[in-house]
């Protein structure tokens, strides 16, 4: 099957899907509407670029057919620009219109949840996990999204044992998937007095935020605690008992297992909201346990690890006495360590999203 009959197949889901979304019956049933609206939005990208793959050919076309029948031979040097101009748009058309029909992934509209955990290296492990957390943050400020602590462990001489954080604004996880492993790092710490270097490193988790309709949880059977807020954050927080405590019950359905699960929110001075938070992260972690089927099934599938989720990997390295970061899933090296830890990270991002692009084009056989 050629592109154009794939493009032609789509646009009869499209408009398929544009007169669902404006039914009644879908609209109430409120997990399908938002999926749909969310088919829908992808879809009309894609024909936006059918629309403009179409405009080319026909324009090819048209312009071989003035010079082939065509006497005037102003009107022939036109067509030949013409030709050429288009020629030349429509080998990266192409390349468009096979990256737009590859499955797209369900969650990358998703706002996240992260996590990231001081690993070996003590204090400087620590210190480590805090320099991840600032470049995440700045990333997020230049993309323009939304960031906000929700837990904070610090560390006893700075950064962090482990700090979680919820993150929205557009296509989130579909860009921060790629930096859920192990990160590690190759420096002198600074509590080292001999001048040795270390290798050190830290858990980076992205979970893709559930929507409420997404996870069944009995609210019922939550038990809640509250307690005063310790740390950073003024004195009212610290006065006042805002933080939150959920504890909740829950049988994982692909084992059969019980656990119990505890997520402590201390984000706000306003109880209500720690609580809409601590419930948004108790309905994440149980759809990330609850898809880590559907996650390993993609990386048993898939050759290389460039976003299976798979948290023990170990994803990249940041080497300070060579000022280099290397990311090892796909060989990629920036020589700006400096301004990668200072969110300059979208270089990175870019070359592993071409290289997931790729290999799913070849599962796809575009």
């Amino acid at each position: 099957m050629d592109i154009l009959q794939k493009l032609d197949g789509l646009e009869a889901r499209y408009e398929e899907v544009t007169t669902l979304i404006t039914d009644p019956s879908v609209i109430a049933d409120q997990q399908r509407f938002v999926k749909l609206t969310r088919e829908y939005k992808d879809l009309g990208d894609i024909m936006d670029i059918r629309k403009r793959y179409i405009n080319c050919l026909d324009a090819i076309s048209e312009a071989k057919d003035i010079i082939m029948n065509e006497q005037d031979p102003d009107m022939k040097e036109m067509a030949r620009e013409q030709l050429s101009e288009n020629e030349a748009a429509l080998p990266g058309l192409e390349e468009e219109v096979k990256i737009a029909l590859i499955p797209k992934d369900p969650e990358d509209a998703k706002n996240v949840q992260m996590e990231i955990r001081a690993g070996t290296g003590g204090d400087e492990a620590c210190l480590f996990a805090g320099d991840l957390f600032n470049m995440y943050k700045r990333f997020c400020e230049s993309k323009g999204w939304s960031l906000s602590v929700t837990d904070a462990n610090e560390g006893a001489v700075g950064g962090f044992k482990e700090i979680d954080f919820a993150v929205s604004g557009d296509n989130v996880y579909g860009v921060l998937k790629y930096e859920s492993g192990v990160h590690r790092v190759q420096r002198v710490p600074v509590t080292e007095s001999n001048g040795r270097m270390q290798t050190s490193a830290a858990t980076v988790a992205v979970l893709p935020e559930a929507d409420p309709f997404e996870v069944t949880i009995n609210e019922g059977e939550i038990k809640w605690d509250t307690f005063r807020s310790s740390g950073a954050g003024g004195q009212n927080v610290n006065k006042v008992e805002s933080g939150v405590r959920a504890r909740y019950m829950w049988k994982n359905p692909n084992t059969g297992e019980t656990e119990e699960i505890l997520i402590e929110c201390t984000e706000t001075r306003d109880q209500p909201k720690n609580k809409e938070r601590a419930l948004a992260r108790l309905r994440t972690y149980i759809y990330d346990k609850e898809h880590q089927k559907y996650v390993d099934d993609i990386a048993n599938r898939r050759k290389s690890l460039v976003s299976t989720g798979d948290r023990s990997a170990k994803i990249r390295t940041y080497n300070f006495p060579q000022g280099r970061v290397t990311d090892h899933r796909i060989g990629f090296t920036t020589h700006d360590l400096s301004g990668f830890l200072g969110g300059d990270i979208q270089q990175m991002i870019d070359a592993l999203t071409v290289a997931e692009n790729a290999e799913r084009m070849k599962e796809a056989e575009l």
